[in-house]
Formats: C-alpha cells, structure tokens, sequence
C-alpha cells in the first residue's frame, strides 16, 4: 500500500503539473536564469526565497537518503542528485521503490560522516531561516498569488516544496529506528513543522554507531596470545 501511496503521488504530480498546472510563460526561461545568477533586483523576493528554499530541500533528503541507501538495492544516490533539479519528481520513485530499512550495517566513510553530523543540520539551519525571513519581510504576497495563478514554472514549484515537506515522515521512522530513537513526539513535531521540523531532527539526532558488524565482534572476541 506504501508504495502504491507513492506511485499515485508521483503520476499524479506529473499529471497535474504538465497538463493542469497554468501554462508556461514566455519569461520562465529567463526568469530561472536571473534566479539561479543572483540577478534578482525585479524578481519578487518570495520567489527568490521559495527558489532557493527548493536547493537547500534536496541537502536535507540527502542527510537522510545516503543513509538510508546503504540497505537499499536501487541508488539512493541517484534519486538524490537527480533531486536537485527536479525535486519530488526525483524523490517520489525513491520512496516507492525502498524498502524498509531500520538498521545500519556498514562503517561511516567521510562523506556519510558530514552527512550524519548534527553540524550539518545546523548549517542548512541558517540560510533556511534567512531565505524564510527574507521571503516573508520582503515579499509581495498578492504578486506572488497572481504568478502563482498564471505561472507553471511557479506554481509546480510550490506544490514541489509542498510535497517535499509532506513525505519527509517517509524516511524519518527508519532513521530514527537505526539511532535506537524511541521519541513518538518528536516524530509527530517534526512531521507537522514543514521544513524547519525536519532541520531541527537533523540538528539533535543522536549519531549513528561508527563500528562494523565485524569490528564489533572481533573487540568481543578475547586477544589469541
């Protein structure tokens, strides 16, 4: 059922985004250029922000994702590069096709290392705060809704941080299972605190065990003389 859940998601995103979203506009291009340049001295800074927003969205499924694709059979890496460009798109077949994962057998290398580090969370903590309070500040809120009602480019990627916000829970019952994480009020806070919810989680997590299988027992096993 799980899966079925995910794929509906997925086809259905596509299909409203492609057939029932507003129409393209002839500016999109440009306006993506100017965003991903820092040329935003025109662009509404709620866009800015949200545009931004959907970069640092993509670091935070990563913390979860590398993990979580060590007991995986398909390339958790894959799905998470690919979703910096394409967000849920990218994240949504993931999510249908893993499997139950509670456990981590492995050793940390660098990289998971960084990852898995609560200073991570607190890093991707400070530009969400500053993108979200500058949106907010600065932002024009009826000009917003009206690109949001006119704008494909704007209004798929909205609902793109909507849903990226709604399936995080997804990953996090297995994360917080592998870091024997026994917390149902944290589970609920950080599933119903959209993207500020899921950067505290990463900001306090206990880390995971540093130690292989094999390693653990051989330091269990007595030293041959």
């Amino acid at each position: 059922m799980r899966k079925i859940i995910f794929w509906l998601l997925w086809v259905g995103f596509a299909v409203y985004a492609f057939v029932f979203a507003p129409p393209d506009q002839p500016d999109t291009f440009e306006l993506i250029k100017n965003l991903s340049t820092g040329e935003w001295e025109e662009i509404n800074p709620m866009i800015i922000s949200l545009f931004n927003l959907m970069g640092v969205f993509p670091l935070i499924y990563s913390c979860m994702l590398f993990i979580d694709g060590k007991g995986q059979k398909i390339p958790a890496w894959l799905f998470a590069t690919l979703s910096f460009g394409l967000g849920a798109f990218a994240l949504l077949p993931y999510l249908a096709l893993r499997e139950t994962n509670p456990d981590f057998v492995g050793k940390k290398n660098a990289f998971l290392k960084l990852l898995d580090s609560r200073i991570t969370g607190v890093v991707l903590s400070i530009p969400a705060i500053i993108l979200v309070y500058y949106g907010l500040k600065s932002g024009n809120w009826g000009d917003f809704l009206q690109q949001w009602q006119t704008s494909r480019f704007i209004h798929v990627m909205s609902l793109d941080f909507c849903l990226l916000c709604l399936v995080f829970p997804a990953l996090l019952g297995d994360d917080m299972a592998r870091r024997d994480i026994k917390n149902p009020i944290l589970f609920w806070l950080v599933t119903f605190i959209p993207l500020f919810g899921p950067l505290f989680y990463l900001s306090v997590r206990k880390p995971l065990p540093d130690d292989t299988q094999e390693e653990i027992i051989n330091e269990q096993q007595p030293a041959v003389s």
